[in-house]
């Protein structure tokens, strides 16, 4: 059994579908095994649309695995509420860091990436890169 701590990813979005999906797109497209810890954390507390710290945290918290937290956000408001997060110093497990990367893309390099046994420098890099891949 090998003693490599796994990555965690946390995907926020404005929607819980649209968190979910991603994170079961991703999820598949990883060779759809429970290795990496990919969590969503969509809407509010009360099933609307928006951000919530607190689903947030808690996503976050479950996915650590000692190893860091890769968040990757899709619009505005996800991405101040994270900084937000970040900027308490103790809401989010240590090594957690905010992810500059486009969605879906960025999301399934992130869980491809943290699959394969990456650390956090490289599942952010993978994603990231994202914003460089063409579609025509």
């Amino acid at each position: 059994m090998s003693d490599v701590k796994p990555v965690g990813i946390v995907l926020v979005s404005h929607s819980a579908q649209v968190a979910e999906s991603v994170a079961e797109l991703a999820r598949a497209l990883a060779g759809g095994g429970t290795a990496v810890r990919v969590a969503s954390a969509g809407g509010t507390e009360d099933g609307g649309l928006g951000t919530s710290a607190e689903l947030i945290a808690a996503a976050a918290a479950s996915v650590d695995g000692g190893a860091g937290v890769a968040v990757l956000t899709d619009l505005g408001s996800a991405v101040l509420t994270v900084k937000a997060l970040l900027a308490e110093g103790d809401e989010l497990p240590a090594g957690t860091r905010l992810v500059d990367a486009p969605f879906v893309e960025g999301a399934v390099a992130a869980v491809v990436t943290a699959a394969a046994g990456a650390d956090l420098a490289a599942v952010e890099e993978a994603a990231a890169d994202a914003y460089t891949y063409r579609k025509v």
